[in-house]
C-alpha cells in the first residue's frame, strides 16, 4: 500500500513537471508571439513611409540623436552589427542616412541622419497614433503595457550581464 501511495505521488509530481513543458504554460511564448504579431501589424502603417519595422526603429533612434555609431545603435536596439549592417545599407540606399568612418577612430562607423531622413520624421509623426488606434488601446493601456514589458526587459538584461 505504501509503495502504491509513493508511486501515485511520483506520477502526480512527474505529471506536474510535464505540464511545465506545455506550450500554453510558457511565459515567453506569448511575448514572442506578440512581438511577431505586432511587428506584422506595423507593416501596413509603415508601408506609408516606405520603412520596415527594423528600419523604423533605427530611424526613431536617429530622429532623437541625429548621429550615433553602429555599436551605439546596436546597444539601443539589442542587435549585433551583422544584423544592422544590411539594414543600414538599405537606409543609406534610400538616402535616409549616411555612413562614415569616425575621424577619431577609423574602426568606428558613424551613422548620421540625412536631410531626407529628417524630412521623413514629419511623415512618421502619425505612426504611433495610427498604431495605437489600430489596436483599440487607450493611451493608458499602451503605457501600462510598455511599462510592464520594460520592467521584464530590464530585469532580464540585468540577469544576463
Amino acid at each position: 500500500m505504501y509503495n502504491l501511495i509513493l508511486y501515485n505521488v511520483y506520477l502526480l509530481f512527474n505529471q506536474k513537471q510535464m505540464d511545465y513543458l506545455k506550450l500554453e504554460n510558457q511565459a515567453c511564448f506569448p511575448v514572442y508571439a506578440l512581438s511577431r504579431v505586432l511587428t506584422a501589424h506595423y507593416k501596413p502603417i509603415l508601408d506609408g513611409i516606405d520603412l520596415t519595422y527594423p528600419q523604423y526603429l533605427v530611424m526613431l533612434i536617429l530622429w532623437e540623436h541625429q548621429e550615433l555609431s553602429v555599436k551605439e545603435i546596436g546597444e539601443k536596439l539589442l542587435l549585433d552589427s551583422g544584423t544592422l549592417t544590411p539594414l543600414l545599407k538599405k537606409l543609406e540606399n534610400k538616402q535616409l542616412i549616411s555612413r562614415t568612418r569616425s575621424t577619431a577612430d577609423e574602426r568606428v562607423l558613424m551613422i548620421r541622419l540625412s536631410k531626407n531622413g529628417a524630412t521623413l520624421k514629419k511623415k512618421a509623426v502619425s505612426v504611433p497614433e495610427s498604431f495605437k488606434c489600430s489596436l483599440g488601446l487607450s493611451i493608458e493601456e499602451m503605457g501600462a503595457l510598455r511599462d510592464t514589458i520594460n520592467i521584464i526587459l530590464n530585469r532580464t538584461k540585468q540577469i544576463n550581464k
